[in-house]
């Protein structure tokens, strides 16, 4: 059965500079230095990209690799220069300025690293303010607006200003807001970077939590790979505005598509990407109960190296589909396996 794309990228380009359409119109395969020497600054150069439906889809590249100019096309808060953006299969570069500003108030949630809260309204007058722009009147927003604050964990804050937040409680409500029009997809643009590493680390956990819940198709930009390791199905590695490669952590970290994705990856934990599934004995016979192929290394490397003999791994169904040893364990553990 296809997959079901809920939003698509064809070969979208986005360069600043005068005439940058005609340039394009006459050298559609311009390169970087071709671009570069036509006095452009390219920001994101011929992207493809297909977003699945419920997916959490991560944009990862260096400050200045066209990440955030990308994401900001796929919503046309930034206009592209050429390409075609699919959302459910409507062009949204031929949508109206009409049905462009319906499509966002109704059907796209967005969260940006700096919180842009408004200091003057409460939390719930926060959480309900986009609801109030699409027309609602202010008993329903409210009463949404409490939902969605007491889905984000902070229920009985519902009164306090920003300034009485901290930088989580203030991303919370954030997030909170974003979700209070019931997004059908939800860009955030490195949501948590500004927050200190514990606090991004229960963001990171709540954020799973909700994504778990509400199955929400999801682009999600950070530069930190851990967090995107965390996070991803699969991820999307930018440089120089082009998309280098798009697969899952694993597939990046075993099979990088150049030298620069390998060198992207050089320093990611093996065991916390690598699965069971990817290092076992095809059709090899184990002892045990059977640890899930789809586990990470990390997750079962004590079990296995106590163990002398190697050890059954099961998939889904519970079915035996080959072994794990210590050895190769051992081998991910040092950084012996790319």
């Amino acid at each position: 059965m296809a997959e079901n794309i809920k939003l698509a990228c064809r070969n979208v380009w986005k360069l600043y500079g005068p005439k940058a359409a005609d340039f394009l119109n006459s050298q559609p395969d311009a390169n970087l230095e071709q671009v570069k020497n036509a006095g452009f600054v390219p920001a994101v150069r011929d992207a493809n990209v297909d977003v699945r439906d419920g997916e959490i889809f991560v944009i990862m590249g260096l400050s200045g690799s066209g990440k955030s100019t990308l994401v900001r096309c796929m919503s046309r808060l930034i206009e592209p220069t050429s390409g075609a953006l699919l959302f459910e299969g409507q062009d949204l570069r031929a949508a109206s300025e009409k049905a462009l500003i319906d499509i966002r108030r109704h059907k796209m949630g967005m969260v940006f690293q700096h919180f842009a809260l408004l200091p003057h309204l409460t939390v719930l007058e926060n959480v309900a303010f986009p609801l109030t722009i699409q027309g609602q009147s202010m008993h329903p927003a409210s009463e949404r607006a409490a939902e969605m604050i007491e889905l984000v964990g902070l229920g009985g804050r519902e009164n306090y200003y920003p300034r009485e937040l901290s930088g989580g409680q203030q991303q919370r409500v954030g997030i909170a807001r974003s979700l209070a029009v019931e997004p059908e997809l939800w860009f955030l643009d490195e949501p948590f970077s500004a927050l200190d590493p514990l606090i991004r680390r229960e963001m990171q956990d709540e954020f799973l939590r909700l994504q778990a819940m509400l199955k929400k198709t999801i682009v999600f930009i950070t530069h930190d790979f851990d967090e995107a390791i965390r996070l991803a199905d699969r991820i999307a590695i930018m440089k120089d505005g082009a998309i280098i490669q798009v697969a899952t952590p694993e597939e990046l970290v075993m099979n990088p598509a150049s030298d620069y994705v390998e060198e992207f990856t050089r320093h990611v934990p093996r065991d916390k990407v690598i699965s069971v599934g990817a290092m076992m004995k095809k059709d090899a016979v184990g002892e045990g109960p059977g640890l899930p192929m789809a586990s990470k290394i990390a997750d079962i490397a004590e079990v296995v190296v106590s163990e002398n003999a190697p050890q059954q791994v099961v998939d889904a169904a519970g079915k035996s589909v080959g072994a794990i040893d210590r050895e190769t364990v051992i081998n991910v553990l040092i950084g012996r396996v790319r």
